[in-house]
């Protein structure tokens, strides 16, 4: 066997390899929420089909995973809308205007992004329960655009910068002002960066647990992560059955909105280096 077919066969045998690693328990998830019984691996039970935890999870009104579901939407949506409206005009600011010390803004941004959120939980409960905002909407909305908010800011700081600035000085030429050529002139360029920015900050959103653990406390604006692991307390036991499709149906619309959209999103994963 020649080198070129035994680095091929490495190759696809660790792309298996990996596939098999990420897609297994997907898969599992699935089987098991489609299962009568969970325990179906083991010996002598077998797998039977059935749809009626799907049904559950949508129609027992106890558990609420519409609710939960639309929480979801609704704050990752206003998130990461915030996100973008908020690093826009900063990002342009920072790659069109002779700002000094532009380059250790961004760094200061970066390292204060790090700061590991169970470290700010409590401290950001007792400032929204002193203005009364626990388990409501801007209670979530407000973290998750602080937490979101210096990625969103990198990426689009590396799209904004790889528009060539002619059009700004063309565009002040014809007496256009710096939000007017923001809006007219750069959103249209950088179109595909600013919507994945946006759909990886829906993303982000979509899936944190620690704030939407600690800043709510029922289905009036608790999120799916969250509702799905409080299934247990719902009911004094784990409903593995209900448990499994709940995450099905809220993985599924994730997976499909990645797949989908899966090159603008590497691009906005890969394209952090700033010019200039």
């Amino acid at each position: 066997m020649s080198d070129e077919r035994q680095v091929r066969l490495l190759f696809r045998s660790g792309a298996l390899g990996m596939a098999i690693f990420s897609l297994g328990p997907i898969i599992y998830m699935a089987l098991t929420a489609a299962s009568v019984r969970p325990d179906f691996l083991s010996p002598g039970t077998g797998f039977t089909f059935t749809a009626a935890h799907f049904i559950s999870v949508l129609r027992t009104t106890s558990l609420h995973f519409p609710e939960y579901l639309r929480n979801s939407l609704v704050v990752s949506g206003l998130s990461a809308a915030l996100c973008v409206g908020i690093a826009s005009p900063a990002a342009y600011a920072i790659t069109r205007l002779p700002l000094p010390g532009r380059m250790l803004f961004l760094l200061g941004v970066l390292a204060v992004s790090m700061f590991p959120p169970v470290s700010l939980v409590g401290y950001l409960f007792q400032v929204m329960g002193k203005l009364g905002w626990i388990n409501t909407y801007q209670a979530l909305v407000l973290p998750y655009t602080a937490w979101i908010l210096p990625l969103s800011l990198w990426i689009l700081t590396s799209y904004f910068a790889q528009v060539p600035a002619d059009l700004d000085r063309a565009a002040l030429i014809d007496g256009c002002s710096r939000l007017t050529i923001l809006r007219k002139v750069i959103f249209p360029v950088a179109a595909p960066g600013i919507f994945s920015t946006a759909l990886l900050a829906f993303i982000f959103a979509f899936n944190e647990f620690l704030f939407a653990l600690m800043l709510s406390t029922d289905h009036a604006a608790r999120t799916v992560p969250v509702g799905i692991a409080l299934f247990e307390g719902l009911h004094g036991e784990i409903p593995w059955g209900v448990v499994m499709a709940a995450s099905v149906l809220t993985t599924v619309p994730v997976v499909l909105l990645t797949l989908v959209f899966q090159r603008r999103i590497i691009q906005g994963l890969t394209r952090g280096a700033v010019k200039g």
